[in-house]
């Protein structure tokens, strides 16, 4: 979908792009006596909480003392509107290392079990570490975000469903972020190659939802993320971008993390990520219009602010969340 072809070109796409969006799809509910609930019928803002000392948008909190300062930064996301805090920590930026599970499992349990007992909202864990779902989750984790798609830790898009973590998560029953990747961190910026990056980004997520319904996990509780930087060029990037409509034919919600990545420093000539906030929240409400539902964002304010002002034009001034 193009917004740059004319008036009456970009007025007939945005109107197909606001009667696809509304109604789809529902709200899940989950966790004891259903205590979290996504309505995924409305924008839902994920807060990055990076504890690492190697985040690209310079964001990481690691170091002595530095486990206090993640934990009171993810209490303010909540505070500022996110609707999901998404605890990391090990960095999956372009030429990133692996680090050991132990290391991983001391970065991010403690903040899990902390945040888990002073916001109403799921804590997520970002991780493709078995072990480290296993123990997020002991600690209060409502929610895994996996950029390996359940496979293998630290796999892509050639690595078959891993049984273990559709075992573990089918018994859990929290919701589950299925990201596509194509490559390693440490060398998936290296001339990527796609004959149609929609189509394959397409299929295998689809092939991956239907691994995890065979292996006993509910569909309902699946969302999938196209993985914009993580394997793709430019091009491959916009070309996701600008078709996130037709990742809704999957039946599950969409997740998007744009958030200042190298696209928007593309696109807007800026060079430091932590100033490309606003050249994100743009992106955000684009996503939105071609039918988005979950934003995985480190401006949790500026995002909702923008998602908001974006929902009530589309939807004749009604607030996003009932103040």
């Amino acid at each position: 979908m193009m917004f740059h072809t004319g008036c009456d070109g970009g007025a007939s796409a945005l109107g197909d792009a606001l009667r696809d969006y509304g109604g789809f799809p529902g709200p899940l509910r989950w966790g004891r006596d259903e205590r979290f609930c996504l309505d995924f019928g409305r924008p839902c803002i994920m807060g990055i909480l990076n504890v690492t000392s190697d985040s690209f948008s310079g964001d990481g909190l690691l170091g002595c003392g530095r486990g206090v300062d993640a934990v009171e930064q993810g209490v303010e996301m909540a505070r500022l509107g996110a609707d999901i805090i998404d605890v990391g920590g090990e960095s999956t930026r372009p030429g990133a290392q692996p680090i050991s599970t132990k290391d991983e499992l001391a970065r991010v349990v403690g903040v899990v079990a902390a945040l888990a007992r002073r916001v109403a909202v799921p804590i997520s864990v970002d991780t493709s570490k078995l072990e480290v779902m296993e123990a997020a989750l002991d600690a209060g984790a409502g929610m895994i975000n996996d950029v390996s798609a359940l496979g293998v830790a630290g796999g892509d898009d050639r690595d078959l469903l891993d049984p273990r973590k559709a075992a573990l998560l089918a018994n859990a029953g929290v919701p589950i972020v299925l990201m596509h990747r194509r490559g390693r961190p440490e060398d998936m910026q290296n001339n990527p190659q796609y004959g149609d990056v929609v189509g394959e980004v397409y299929d295998f997520l689809k092939r991956r939802i239907e691994a995890c319904q065979e292996n006993g996990i509910d569909k309902r509780r699946l969302l999938v993320d196209v993985g914009i930087g993580f394997g793709k060029s430019v091009r491959h990037n916009l070309e996701l971008l600008r078709c996130q409509r037709v990742f809704r034919g999957l039946g599950v919600p969409l997740l998007l993390g744009v958030s200042r990545k190298r696209i928007v420093g593309f696109l807007s000539g800026e060079e430091t990520p932590h100033l490309r906030d606003v050249g994100s929240h743009v992106l955000a409400v684009f996503g939105m219009l071609t039918g988005v539902s979950v934003f995985r964002v480190h401006d949790v304010a500026g995002a909702r602010q923008a998602l908001a002002t974006a929902w009530g034009w589309m939807n004749d001034g009604e607030l996003m969340v009932a103040l």
